[in-house]
């Protein structure tokens, strides 16, 4: 069984002040590409728009096709022109844009800031680094949403998904392999240190795929992140599987009637990668040591509900920019919402994605 980072690891949290920072040279443009929607704008609120502040012949210009971003990173190192300077990806993506070379290696001591009490980076971040070439911002979870106004007794575990009798309606997933086999078998009784064990095998890897038939033709598949949210506020549908964020912009934000399913939350690990050839190498190294500091990730949290990956961070973890509430509790992190947590095997995937995502779709358009 292959390493699963730590819960210490993904509990991480922020700390203070990003004094030296060189400015760089005149009328430099940087293209980050991350997520969009809530997300790109707490890293614009949290890392861009300071950065800026302090740099301002420094313009970053936002690209908002992280979904995309390993295909379209391969595609342009095979034509010879790479025009972005910083991806953000998940670790599945990373670890496997690093063995390919198209991302370059960090010397997290040498290139990151060190902790406010002079801890150095490679030590204040932890089991999080989990390659070579990852940098790490924030510990993210799938989970699901349900509409509070479904059910005359609401559901408390993720099994209930499954259970369409108890709990009619149509389910919307992603349209991918992982979090979906997973949630399966611990729906089907694996529990959740055997899964990835069970999964090594033909047999439950037809068991994952035994268990989703029985909700199949109740599914509703979205593949952008802003789907599943308008299926749940339209009434489209129950349940909706989504990043822990964008359920609570909705539920807290919007006040959408959607509540929160913490049971068997998926964590998983989201950051940083610098393209080979990016075209200002120099200037975005320096706006990574100031984005990825320990204030600065603290800072997200004010916007998003993701957990910093420095140790050093996550005791100015503190309240909402505008809604000026506690952003602990609604942190994947939090230990109440850790007790049933599963943690996403990263390399597990890595090595097996391709296969699965082949098999997974054969599946999708079987009877």
């Amino acid at each position: 069984m292959k390493k699963v980072f730590t819960q210490t690891a993904l509990a991480a949290a922020i700390a203070v002040g990003s004094a030296g920072f060189t400015t760089a040279s005149a009328e430099t443009e940087l293209v980050i590409v991350s997520w969009g929607g809530a997300y790109t704008a707490s890293q614009q609120g949290a890392y861009h728009d300071p950065y800026m502040a302090a740099n301002p012949d420094i313009k970053i210009i936002n690209d908002d096709s992280a979904a995309e971003g390993a295909a379209k990173l391969r595609a342009m190192a095979e034509a010879g022109n790479t025009t972005w300077d910083l991806l953000d990806a998940e670790a599945p993506s990373a670890i496997a844009l690093c063995d390919e070379g198209l991302v370059d290696e960090i010397n997290h001591d040498k290139d990151l800031a060190m902790a406010p009490d002079g801890t150095m980076a490679s030590v204040d971040f932890g089991d999080s680094i989990i390659s070579p070439c990852f940098i790490p911002q924030i510990a993210y979870s799938f989970a699901f949403g349900y509409r509070n106004d479904a059910f005359d007794t609401p559901p408390t575990a993720m099994s209930d998904v499954f259970d369409l009798e108890k709990f009619p309606g149509k389910r919307a997933l992603e349209k991918r392999p992982d979090t979906n086999m997973e949630w399966a078998l611990i729906a089907d009784g694996v529990a959740p240190g055997d899964v990835y064990d069970v999964l090594d095998t033909e047999e439950g890897v037809k068991r994952a795929f035994a268990k989703l038939d029985t909700i199949k033709d109740q599914v509703v598949w979205w593949t952008k992140g802003a789907q599943p949210m308008q299926l749940l506020a339209d009434g489209e549908v129950v349940f909706g599987t989504s990043y822990n964020g964008r359920l609570f912009e909705a539920i807290e934000v919007n006040k959408q009637p959607i509540n929160m399913l913490w049971d068997a939350q998926i964590l998983n690990l989201d950051g940083w990668v610098v393209p080979t050839n990016a075209p200002h190498k120099a200037e975005i190294m320096e706006y990574l040591k100031f984005a990825t500091d320990t204030q600065r990730l603290a800072d997200q949290s004010k916007f998003i509900s993701y957990g910093p990956l420095r140790a050093s961070s996550a005791a100015l973890v503190g309240k909402h920019g505008e809604l000026g509430i506690d952003m602990a509790p609604h942190m994947p992190t939090d230990p109440v919402n850790m007790k049933t947590a599963f943690a996403y095997d990263f390399e597990w995937w890595a090595d097996h994605k391709d296969d699965l995502a082949e098999r997974f779709e054969a599946w999708l358009i079987s009877g």
